[in-house]
């Protein structure tokens, strides 16, 4: 099992709660950590990771995050549609 307390979140991904909230999105802190520890799709581009896990019939999370230090870090994440992703 991974160590959640190895994931950090840089101070625009805590904002982000807030902020996906008025757009009626309700994300946890623990969602955002489980689509990184165990994505249902994970892709990289340079040393970035772009984790993805469903969320609903309509939605997946989509997480970016960097390995720093050993640490998980995450950048940014936000809802996308499941149909872009093929999920």
């Amino acid at each position: 099992m991974a160590d959640i307390s190895r994931v950090k979140f840089t101070r625009h991904a805590v904002e982000k709660f807030d902020f996906l909230k008025n757009y009626g999105f309700e994300i946890g802190k623990g969602q955002v950590i489980e689509t990184v520890l165990y994505p249902s799709r994970l892709d990289r581009r340079g040393d970035q990771f772009f984790a993805v896990k469903l969320m609903d019939s309509k939605y997946a999370l989509r997480v970016v995050y960097e390995k720093r230090k050993g640490f998980l870090v995450v950048i940014t994440f936000y809802p996308v549609r499941r149909e872009r992703y093929g999920l």
